[in-house]
């Protein structure tokens, strides 16, 4: 039965997923690119500057820091590690440089997302946050796109609850912990119709009852565990990746020469395949963007939530989300894989990546498992956190913020958090990017529609911070 459902959501996939999407979902950031000169590019130092440096008498739930570091809780996550690997496995070498490309004009798409979640947030007498991008659909487009702003919150709260917010993050966790603990499944336990790992079920319980603890503190709770959490991991992670590429850094040029090959297909186009250049640009930009998010209108959530009174300013942190992700963390993972070969190993998910580590670090394979195993715990879990926040929003909004749908909401996503494990890979995966895509398009039509006010003030508001 779950392989029919997975053949059909497969289907439907590669319909959201078509070319469509993707030149939609580039197209808005070459836009916004070309319109605002290549802002991402040269503002980048001054973005990272104010990533750490909190604005003095803004108006907000949270620090700008907090506000990143709550939406990078909900972007760095199994995208970085299992994601990477699922798209070098299915699209080549070169998927990694359409990741690269994604991400380059992404950060023009999330620039603006950040500016739209100040300019057109809503703040109640109480001092909570109202604002994404169902608000800036609604306030900035007008009243008669509210429908389009409904439908993007019913697409992000599914997001949430069935896609990248649950199923996917503590699946790779608990895939992670069983590699590491039981990697020849000897320690079995029939459940839910199916054998599975006794750490696979220890995983999930654990897991779920962490997150509903701090799911429940809301978003001052998730902001200051991510606080702590998202710095240290990603730090150490690619402090971790750093030391397997000084130890490989003969097998890096012809890594790069295999990379641009593979995102070409020279050699298959020459030779008339023309699937597999698709393939690549495919699966490079879909795990790009359910890597860094760009586009989606999930970052633009915890954006409004941000104490500051400066739009422009607030864009340039958001925008240093995706610079970090993807072209700091994820090409870690890439190049880490690669340089090992362990892309020819012919193995799946998580996985890949656990044997890049194996082979690359100067230790033993059992701890190189366990160091791979706590960084994508902790990861993965800022990540369900970051996005329950997200679902929890986009359910406030169409319910016109009353309590019990949000608890209601709450409760399943605590079960989902604890139907993960117990799903396959495939399904896991092709499920998140249904909802990704069907996120993105309400998204990415307000911000092309709005790119002439985001362009406008921005150049206004640079002069300001100058």
């Amino acid at each position: 039965m779950l392989e029919t459902i997975t053949e059909l959501l497969k289907s439907i996939d590669d319909v959201v997923w078509g070319w469509p999407l993707i030149l939609l979902i580039l197209a808005t950031g070459i836009l916004l690119t070309l319109r605002m000169g290549f802002l991402q590019i040269r503002y980048l130092p001054k973005a990272l500057k104010f990533m750490v440096k909190n604005e003095e008498g803004g108006t907000g739930e949270v620090s700008s820091f907090g506000a990143l570091c709550t939406a990078m809780s909900a972007t760095v996550g199994t995208g970085n590690i299992v994601g990477v690997a699922t798209a070098i496995m299915e699209g080549g070498p070169g998927a990694l440089f359409w990741m690269w490309l994604a991400a380059l004009f992404g950060m023009a798409t999330k620039y603006a997302e950040g500016f739209l979640a100040i300019k057109y947030r809503m703040i109640d007498g109480s001092g909570h946050v109202l604002g994404g991008p169902f608000y800036y659909i609604e306030r900035g487009m007008g009243k008669n796109w509210k429908w389009m702003a409904v439908l993007f919150a019913v697409f992000g709260a599914g997001a949430g609850l069935l896609g990248i917010g649950t199923i996917t993050q503590v699946n790779g966790i608990a895939e992670a912990t069983k590699n590491f603990f039981d990697p020849d499944s000897v320690h079995m336990v029939e459940l839910f119709g199916g054998s599975y790992s006794v750490t696979t079920l220890v995983t999930a319980v654990v897991v779920t009852l962490a997150a509903g603890l701090v799911i429940l503190g809301g978003i001052k709770r998730i902001s200051g565990v991510s606080e702590i959490v998202v710095p240290f991991m990603a730090i150490a992670y690619v402090a971790t990746a750093v030391i397997i590429l000084v130890t490989h850094a003969g097998n890096i040029p012809g890594v790069i020469r295999e990379i641009f090959r593979s995102a070409f297909a020279l050699d298959a186009v020459l030779g008339g395949a023309m699937g597999t250049l698709i393939i690549a640009v495919q699966k490079g930009v879909a795990r790009g963007i359910f890597s860094n998010e760009a586009g989606l209108g999930s970052a633009p959530i915890a954006a409004a939530a941000a104490s500051t009174k400066n739009a422009v300013r607030q864009g340039l942190v958001t925008m240093t989300g995706t610079f970090i992700d993807t072209i700091v963390i994820c090409t870690m993972t890439g190049l880490v894989i690669l340089v090992t070969g362990a892309h020819h190993l012919g193995l799946e998910g998580v996985a890949v990546t656990t044997a890049a580590f194996q082979q690359g670090l100067p230790f033993s394979s059992r701890i190189a498992a366990g160091l791979l195993m706590m960084c994508l715990a902790f990861f993965a879990f800022t990540t369900i956190l970051g996005w329950d926040y997200y679902g929890e929003r986009c359910i406030e909004y169409i319910f016109a913020g009353r309590r019990m749908p949000v608890m209601v909401y709450r409760i399943l996503y605590v079960l989902a958090v604890f139907a993960g494990p117990f799903l396959t890979v495939k399904f896991v995966w092709t499920l998140a990017d249904i909802f990704n895509a069907l996120m993105a398009f309400p998204n990415l039509i307000a911000l092309a529609a709005l790119s002439g006010v985001v362009v406008a003030e921005t150049k206004r508001g640079l002069r300001t911070l100058k």
